[in-house]
């Protein structure tokens, strides 16, 4: 209770600061304002159809240097990898996201994202009118920087925030990869020359760049809790992780990064595979509306209060900088709630592909691989594999953070790009 009433104090003062005292697009917010209230009062449906595209137009063309970003640098885990784990595999086996049915909604093949197609990465930067952000291991030479100066995504299935030495010294094993949150800045760094040449060209880049730094720290807590270490032990592990993302974030502002996305944990409780592995005859273990554990959700809001508390930290160390939470948790909540309102009709928590099971999730038959199977229609679902959701899922947890209010401070109060970009013509399809 303590840190969730911390926690609000901290947004109400972060919120004053930040309409107090900066605006990342002040004109942008005034006329878009204005622009409401006109078309609010005004008979005039086709006139003010398009004196909100001119306005929109205007607002686009006059702050164009200042408020659209050029490019997307992204950090993360398997909610993020748009092919860099399946690019840098050394094995003769192809893992089991580079297999069919992987892809199969939009890209129509496996590319190596943990789902059925798209990512949230993938639809902000549809939003954004940018390319699909390529990932760092894209052929064989990660180094190059040719197919890079709109984006670089340096996300890895089964990446960690904290160093596999963590792990290690406590005899849990992470058997994806010893990929870090360090290690990606590292090569984010080794690359950033390549790609700007001289400092104050790379200043001019990161500052029109949307840097996407997680979601991280999902498997720090993920592998633990799959081998049995006891609740409190994990606990301990957040105020690390945090750490771990929170160094990142002020090293990526130093190096000149400017706008930073920073999302939160998911709502494990919900997942198929934690939902397998932590069955429980007791009935007040599970939320009695939704079906999900409570104490692993309760973890996760844990590890999200902690993380925004440190972003605030960060705040105030960088006030010149916009740092954006995502709430990924309470946008995955709704659907979680009311599935069949957004469509899941085949419910929210059993997964699409799968091997059977009360929840059709088996640890040992992994989505991909024989007999797991993949439904008709994943669109009809939330969960994809057990531990990823599906396309449709992500959809809405994009659509929930760029239109609606589960980022913080607001997206469309902090980006003239949230503004300038007409939901009329963005297509999520």
């Amino acid at each position: 209770h303590y840190l969730r009433e911390k926690v609000l104090q901290e947004r109400e003062r972060e919120r004053l600061i930040f309409v107090n005292q900066k605006a990342f697009c002040p004109v942008c917010t005034f006329f878009f304002s204005t622009t409401l209230f006109y078309m609010a009062s005004s008979p005039h449906f086709l006139l003010k159809q398009t004196f909100l595209h001119v306005l929109i137009l205007t607002i686009s063309i006059k702050n164009a240097d200042s408020c659209s970003f050029t490019s997307i640098f992204s950090f993360g885990d398997s909610l993020a990898d748009t092919g860099n784990k399946l690019h840098s595999s050394q094995s003769d086996k192809l893992p089991h996201f580079g297999l069919p049915p992987y892809g199969q909604t939009y890209f129509h093949r496996p590319t190596g994202r943990c789902s059925d197609g798209r990512l949230i990465i993938d639809f902000i930067a549809q939003y954004l009118e940018l390319p699909f952000v390529p990932p760092y291991f894209d052929g064989k030479n990660g180094s190059e920087a040719a197919d890079f100066r709109e984006g670089v995504n340096f996300a890895v299935v089964g990446a960690t925030a904290l160093n596999n030495a963590f792990f290690e010294q406590r005899g849990i094993h992470n058997p994806y990869t010893n990929t870090s949150l360090e290690t990606q800045l590292s090569w984010f760094k080794d690359m950033l020359p390549s790609l700007c040449l001289s400092s104050l060209n790379c200043n001019k880049l990161l500052q029109s760049s949307l840097v996407l730094v997680g979601e991280i720290g999902g498997n720090d807590y993920n592998h633990a809790f799959l081998t049995g270490r006891a609740i409190d032990e994990i606990q301990s592990f957040v105020p690390p992780v945090v750490n771990a993302i929170a160094s990142a974030i002020n090293e990526l502002i130093e190096l000149g990064a400017v706008t930073l996305v920073v999302p939160g944990n998911l709502p494990i409780g919900c997942s198929a595979a934690y939902l397998t592995y932590f069955k429980s005859s007791n009935k007040e273990d599970y939320d009695p509306i939704i079906g999900c554990l409570i104490w692993l959700n309760n973890f996760a809001e844990l590890h999200n209060d902690l993380l925004q508390i440190e972003l605030n930290r960060i705040r105030e160390n960088h006030p010149h900088a916009t740092i954006i939470y995502a709430d990924y948790y309470n946008a995955a909540m709704r659907f979680y709630r009311s599935p069949s309102e957004f469509g899941f009709t085949k419910g929210a928590l059993t997964a699409c592909c799968g091997a059977g099971g009360p929840y059709n999730f088996n640890s040992s038959v992994e989505c991909g691989y024989p007999p797991a199977m993949a439904c008709d229609d994943p669109s009809l679902y939330v969960n994809w594999d057990g531990l990823h959701l599906t396309e449709a899922a992500y959809r809405w947890i994009s659509k929930s953070l760029l239109e609606g209010p589960y980022t913080i401070p607001h997206i469309n109060s902090t980006s003239c790009v949230a503004i300038a970009v007409n939901a009329e013509y963005y297509n999520y399809d």
